[in-house]
């Protein structure tokens, strides 16, 4: 017995060790050293320190510690390295279960092979059946090449699994390092990716192949680091500086998150009166209707304790989105910002939109929409673009959704873009407008030059017509009247009753017609 535990904790301690441990002789044990070395040089942590940050102090519940490879090609079998490169299992984030796989660069550059796919997908399989979200560490240089279409096989295992938790429990890919060629589409699949800056980056194929076929040399960096994902190709939501702050961002995001499709978001103690007036609100729309103004500023004073976690921050920045609490409740934030092309809608602030909305959707987040929006963007690249089709994911994404919806119109809502933004007509819960809010089918001097073309000529005409417009459409009576706003409000008071619509909509029960699925025009 004595020698049973012994060998179990001389495993334990090689296990620990990770890319540290590579047989038993001094001069293995130094190489390995090394390597740990040149992942502290590099700014980065090792699998487990990762995982003692993200994880509640000794919650870790590790799996499969002894599995080893088992390939025998070349000269494979010489070095089997227990864990094979991934650490998994479980542990709490604030209390609360999470599982967790962190991928070890020590250990053949974190290479998915057979078992290390599978030590992966044991833990997801779990995770699915216990309602409980998966964080994965990626640091990986992709398929382990020696284990050929096996090493194939296992990232498809995982993709298959990375599908079937869709909408079933929050996913989340924290990018640590390379994450190169088949490695990218298993976090693409996930809800949320954040990178780390200088240290990651995210390809379907690297700049040595890029330059090979068509020619273009370009950095690492430039190629799928994490200014390109986060400002131009979306595929990230985030980006931080290093390990230990993005470990710790993601520990508050998940704070936000039910553990499941099957729960309801955390609730929090909260310090903030739900009544507070906010004066200031008054005057932030200003006296110009063409004058931006920060819409941040809008969220910041309706949120509890003005705690917002915003996702994708630096791309489409004409929409903002993200999450907040009131009355320690989780809400979804989706508000055009007028300080970035006047609010308006386009390509890219759709899809970013739309994806947003259909995830507060599958995990049931109440949603709180802010609205100043002019239209769409115009322009032919747009339309070449298919803005048609992208705008329509939005669109679709409100009208399917079946969770709580307030909106508030503060400013503009003009045509198309109107109905876009969670209308009543899209089965919005609370419609509220400022009396600052212009609800019309364009903006006044558009509209006046249309109905009063014969007219263009003269300025004084159009002058007047213009104010007429706006007198008679220029507000939010006329919707009012309708009953597609359902109250005008002060915009001090815009906190506590937006706080009282959610509270009054905590039992909301709306169910689609059956559909094996829907087909949202992708």
């Amino acid at each position: 017995m004595k020698d049973i535990l012994q060998e179990l904790e001389h495993r334990r301690e090689t296990a620990r060790l990770g890319g540290g441990q590579r047989g038993q002789h001094r001069q293995q044990a130094v190489a390995g050293q090394r390597r740990i070395d040149s992942q502290h040089a590099k700014g980065k942590l090792t699998a487990r320190e990762r995982i003692e940050l993200l994880l509640d102090e000794g919650s870790f519940e590790e799996f499969d510690m002894f599995v080893a490879h088992r390939c025998t090609d070349f000269g494979m079998e010489k070095d089997r390295p227990s864990g094979d490169g991934v650490v998994t299992g479980w542990g709490t984030v604030n209390g609360r279960m999470v599982y967790v796989f962190s991928q070890d660069f020590t250990v053949f550059g974190g290479s998915l092979s057979e078992t290390h796919a599978q030590k992966i997908c044991k833990i997801m399989d779990m995770a699915i059946q216990n309602g409980a979200p998966v964080i994965g560490l990626n640091d990986s240089g992709g398929a382990r090449i020696q284990e050929g279409v096996a090493s194939l096989a296992g990232y498809a295992d995982v993709f298959q699994r990375n599908i079937m938790a869709s909408g079933v429990v929050p996913q989340i890919s924290v990018i640590m390092g390379p994450c190169a060629g088949g490695a990218v589409y298993s976090p693409a699949m996930t809800d949320f990716i954040f990178m780390v800056r200088d240290s990651s980056y995210m390809f379907v194929t690297g700049p040595d192949v890029v330059k090979t076929v068509t020619n273009e040399i370009v950095t690492a960096e430039e190629l799928g680091g994490a200014g390109t994902h986060t400002k131009k190709s979306s595929v990230a939501d985030g980006a931080f500086e290093n390990d230990v702050e993005a470990l710790t961002e993601v520990r508050r995001l998940v704070d936000f998150l039910p553990l499941s499709n099957r729960e309801k978001p955390p609730v929090r103690p909260f310090f903030d009166d739900p009544d507070r007036i906010e004066d200031s609100l008054d005057t932030l729309i200003p006296d110009n209707a063409n004058t931006p103004y920060d819409m941040k500023e809008l969220i910041l004073k309706v949120a509890d304790e003005g705690d917002f976690y915003e996702i994708q921050a630096d791309f489409a920045k004409n929409i903002i989105t993200g999450f907040i609490r009131l009355e320690g409740q989780t809400v979804g934030v989706v508000a055009n910002q007028p300080m970035v092309l006047a609010g308006c809608l386009d390509i890219d602030s759709s899809r970013k939109a739309a994806r947003f909305v259909r995830f507060c959707d599958a995990f049931e987040i109440p949603i709180l929409t802010l609205v100043d929006v002019p239209g769409f963007l115009p322009g032919t690249g747009q339309e070449y673009g298919g803005v048609i089709k992208h705008g329509a994911k939005l669109l679709f994404a409100y009208g399917e959704a079946t969770v709580p919806k307030v909106t508030v119109i503060t400013r503009k809502a003009y045509g198309g873009a109107y109905d876009v933004m969670a209308s009543k007509h899209l089965r919005g819960d609370f419609n509220y407008a400022w009396p600052t809010a212009e609800i019309a089918v364009m903006g006044a001097k558009g509209a006046t030059e249309i109905i009063h073309r014969a007219d263009l000529g003269d300025a004084d005409k159009i002058a007047t017509h213009t104010k007429d417009y706006e007198a008679r459409f220029a507000n939010p009576f006329v919707a009012a009247e309708r009953g597609f706003i359902d109250e005008v409000i002060q915009p001090r008071g815009t906190r506590r009753r937006v706080a009282r619509a959610f509270a009054s909509l905590r039992n909301k029960k709306l169910t689609n017609p059956w559909k094996k699925h829907d087909n949202i025009p992708l």
